[in-house]
């Protein structure tokens, strides 16, 4: 399962919401395993977000998977995911930062697999 978490300083309307969710829902297809049908997207909007000591719009996207995949597949969803912050907010790509974690156990249904 797949967890993206979008924080922007942008405040987003209930339709750029939306979209941004079913875009990296189809994005999230890039690496293999993963789908957007066990894929949970939480978009918080409306942050005072602050960079080399100053208030700018900015985008941080914190990406977690359970198991590890290959670079190309990780890049190939980068790319994606900054187009689709990008275009559903606005920003530059200078103002969008994004991590990706890989876990070798996640905790779901009751138990640690």
């Amino acid at each position: 399962m797949p967890y993206i978490a979008v924080n922007t300083s942008k405040t987003l309307t209930a339709a750029q919401k939306t979209a941004l969710k079913d875009a990296l829902g189809e994005k999230i297809t890039v690496i293999p395993g993963k789908s957007e049908a066990k894929l949970m997207v939480d978009i918080s909007d409306g942050h005072t977000m602050a960079f080399a000591g100053e208030e700018r719009e900015l985008a941080f996207v914190d990406v977690r998977c359970y198991g590890t995949t290959e670079f190309e597949h990780k890049k190939a969803f980068t790319e994606a995911a900054f187009a689709a912050v990008q275009q559903t907010t606005g920003l530059a790509q200078d103002a969008i930062y994004l991590t990706y974690s890989e876990f070798p156990n996640w905790g779901t249904l009751g138990t640690m697999k």
